[in-house]
């Protein structure tokens, strides 16, 4: 295996399949059987996955919700979607851990770091929802920051694109998809790959991210196997 402990990316989004809003059972199961494919060969596994399929912060603007209350509210999006992993995953036969960042005790374990690798090393899929728990930082910064804290080898961030594009390739036919990319071209080119906190923290801790179709059934094990599937962004 290229890669010995990885942190998945997942949009809250891409649970929507075709539906118009919340979780689509479909997708759910196809999320869980690539999770399962790949933990089965013992790889060591954290999932953080974003709420916007529910509500996302930036959703308050309109409705006269405070920044900071509408982040909150998109915190706990994140754990819906947490714990719906949490339960796919489990049948398919996984074990698993879902810890937050805000304390609910009657759902899930706080986040402690050790405690997380410790999880890990026993083969259980840690699952990390309400993002870092503060206001002002998105799913993508908590998962960088998280994959740092836990020592992963990469950060995998898994969509409905196969890379990263020149521009929206849902917008642009004429986009062209970049094969390898650096954090600074990622900065200078002004790309849609993560935000730029998250790009930063990355950077300065030396952590690779591949961007990858998530919704294409193997892709993620064949990115742990060493196939080149999406686009590497590193240093």
């Amino acid at each position: 295996m290229k890669y010995k402990r990885i942190l998945l990316k997942l949009s809250g989004e891409a649970l929507l399949g075709k539906k118009g809003y919340g979780i689509d059972p479909e997708m759910l199961k196809l999320y869980a059987s690539e999770i399962s494919k790949v933990s089965k060969l013992g790889v060591q596994i954290a999932v953080v996955i974003g709420g916007g399929n529910i509500f996302r912060g930036e959703d308050a603007a309109g409705t006269g919700i405070e920044k900071a209350t509408g982040d909150y509210m998109g915190m706990l999006a994140t754990l819906i979607n947490a714990m719906a992993i949490q339960g796919a995953c489990e049948n398919e036969g996984l074990f698993t851990r879902l810890m937050s960042a805000i304390r609910i005790e009657e759902v899930c374990e706080p986040f402690i770091r050790r405690r997380a690798i410790r999880h890990m090393e026993k083969d259980r899929v840690v699952i990390l929802g309400a993002g870092i728990g503060r206001p002002y930082f998105t799913t993508d910064s908590a998962a960088s920051l998280r994959a740092i804290e836990i020592e992963a080898d990469v950060v995998l961030k898994g969509t409905r694109v196969d890379g990263i594009y020149t521009a929206d390739p849902e917008k642009d036919t004429t986009a062209t998809r970049f094969k390898n990319i650096s954090f600074d071209q990622v900065y200078n080119m002004g790309l849609n790959v993560m935000d730029m906190t998250a790009i930063t923290l990355c950077k300065e801790n030396n952590l690779p991210i591949i961007v990858f179709d998530m919704n294409k059934p193997d892709n993620l094990l064949k990115l742990i196997q060493g196939e080149e599937i999406g686009t590497l962004v590193t240093n």
